[in-house]
This record gives C-alpha cells, sequence and structure tokens, in this order.
C-alpha cells in the first residue's frame, strides 16, 4: 500500500529538522573532529526519535542508516584537511551511490505510517516497562553509533592524505561497487518475484538461489569496501577504522539474519530445506538436494 502525500511530507519534514538539528550542533559546537559529527547524529538521532513517537511509529527511523552516512562524507570533505584527492572523491561518490540506491528503494516501497517493521513492535513487547527505552536504545541510538563506527573510515580518508593510491584502493573500489551492484541486483530480483508470488511462496532464483541473504552481504561488504579504503589512507589507524565494519556484520550475521529465517521457518512451507540447501549470507553454490 503506498504511502499517502501528507505521510511522505510527514517524512520529509522529519528529516529536515534532524539534519538542521545536527547542522546547529556542527557549527555550534567546539567539540574536535569527528567528535562533533558524532554529538551532531546523536542530536539528530534524539530528533528523529522524537518524531517515531510523535508518530506512533519507529520506522521513521529506517531511512537515518542511509541518509546521514552522505551528508557525513560531505561535511569531513569539506573540513578535511590533506586527502588524497582522488580517493577522497572515489569514497564520496560511491557513498552517495550506495545511498541514493538504498534511500530510493526504501521510499518506493514504503507503506506509509500505517506500516511499521515487525521487528520493532517485538523489541518493545519484549522490554516491557522499559519499551520507551528500548526504542531510544535498540532502534534507534544503536544502529546510529553502529553506522557513525561504519564512516570513520570516511573521516579517515578525508583526514589522511600522505599515503599514495595502491593495490588496497583499487580492493576497496571493486569490493564496494560491487557491493552496490549485489544490492541492486538482489532488490530487484526479489521485488520482481513479490509483485507476483503466490501465499507462502518465497524467492530461490537468481542470487537468492545462492545465498538467502544476498541483499545483507552486499550491505556488509559496503562497509567492508570502506573498511580498506581507511586501511589504504591511514594503516595506522587500524584500531578505529576496522569496528566498524565489524559490528554492523555481526549485527546481520547473529542478530537480523537468525531472526528473519526464524519467521520465515514459521510462515513459509520448505523454508527448512531450503535453509539446508542454501548459504545463509556468503553466495555458493547451493548444496544437492539429498
Amino acid at each position: 500500500m503506498a504511502a499517502k502525500p501528507a505521510e511522505n511530507m510527514s517524512i520529509i519534514v522529519a528529516y529536515i529538522a534532524c539534519i538542521a538539528a545536527g547542522g546547529a550542533v556542527l557549527y555550534a559546537t567546539r567539540l574536535p573532529a569527528p567528535w562533533d559529527a558524532l554529538l551532531a547524529d546523536i542530536v539528530a538521532t534524539l530528533v528523529i526519535f522524537a518524531f517515531s513517537k510523535a508518530y506512533r511509529n519507529s520506522s521513521t527511523y529506517d531511512p537515518y542508516w542511509s541518509v546521514i552516512p552522505p551528508l557525513l562524507a560531505l561535511y569531513w570533505y569539506a573540513t578535511g584537511a590533506g586527502a588524497d584527492p582522488v580517493r577522497a572523491m572515489c569514497v564520496t561518490l560511491l557513498v552517495w551511490l550506495w545511498a541514493i540506491r538504498l534511500t530510493a528503494n526504501w521510499a518506493t516501497h514504503w507503506g506509509g505510517l500505517r506500516h511499521e517493521d515487525w521487528r520493532y513492535p517485538l523489541v518493545r513487547q519484549r522490554a516491557g516497562k522499559a519499551a520507551f527505552w528500548a526504542d531510544l536504545a535498540g532502534i534507534h541510538l544503536y544502529p546510529t553509533l553502529q553506522v557513525f563506527l561504519g564512516c570513520l573510515p570516511i573521516y579517515a580518508v578525508m583526514s589522511h592524505g600522505d599515503r599514495p593510491l595502491g593495490a588496497l584502493d583499487l580492493m576497496a573500489f571493486a569490493v564496494t561497487l560491487g557491493a552496490i551492484a549485489i544490492e541492486t541486483i538482489a532488490d530487484r530480483q526479489l521485488h520482481r518475484f513479490t509483485a507476483t508470488r503466490q501465499p507462502g511462496a518465497f524467492i530461490q532464483s537468481g542470487l537468492w538461489g545462492w545465498s538467502r541473504h544476498p541483499n545483507y552481504f552486499g550491505e556488509m561488504s559496503f562497509w567492508w569496501g570502506l573498511m580498506l579504503f581507511g586501511l589504504a589512507a591511514a594503516p595506522q589507524e587500524w584500531p578505529w577504522i576496522v569496528p566498524g565494519a565489524l559490528t554492523i556484520s555481526a549485527m546481520f550475521t547473529f542478530a537480523s539474519i537468525p531472526l528473519m529465517d526464524r519467521r520465515s521457518l514459521e510462515r513459509r512451507p520448505g523454508f527448512d530445506a531450503y535453509m539446508r540447501r542454501v548459504s545463509a549470507i556468503v553466495p555458493l553454490p547451493p548444496r544437492r538436494r539429498g
């Protein structure tokens, strides 16, 4: 079901407000980089959380994942000192390409304020009396901090320019662009399938015949690509460049994917056989039926 124009405007207003709040923090704060951006990110998240509560829908936060990273990239590009121009431009363009694709995909298939991600009510229900805090911390602030960690390699690229381009940059470019391509193909295959699927059916063709979650594999690979760019620019800073991709991958591997698989097992006949035959994440030739 498509969103109504008023609902679209509600989301636009929420994100204008959150970006304005984050920008005001960056303008007013005297914190050193990248802590100024982290504070702005948290304040912007709190603004979106306020709109989520006002709209009674925590999916108001969903676009945040892809809206903020390209803005951070632009801010660090504008304020960074000494970045290698080719590396910085490659990273900026790739982050914007990823963000535009992911945000457009969300906007195209957003069901409006009447639709909320099925996982969010579960989080609140399990928290009981602490539902407010579970919503704030688990659905809003935790992903923001994860993505900020994932974006720190962008900061490394924009603030360290003394290392020339090399083989690691080429690998990073290939991984990041390949990840965007995998996500795009997986989403297009899924949307074509869902447009005509029968009740209880699930996609088992294309990339989905080699991986149960190729879209998640592409998303994880994107953050690994950024990590490689950060290491190419500043390998000595690996303690704060590496954790972002690792924590995002851990979230998908140990939380999102098991939750999705359990739901599919309950709702889709034959999914157990599909799980035995097809890799969970990395696209691999399917196992033979036996």
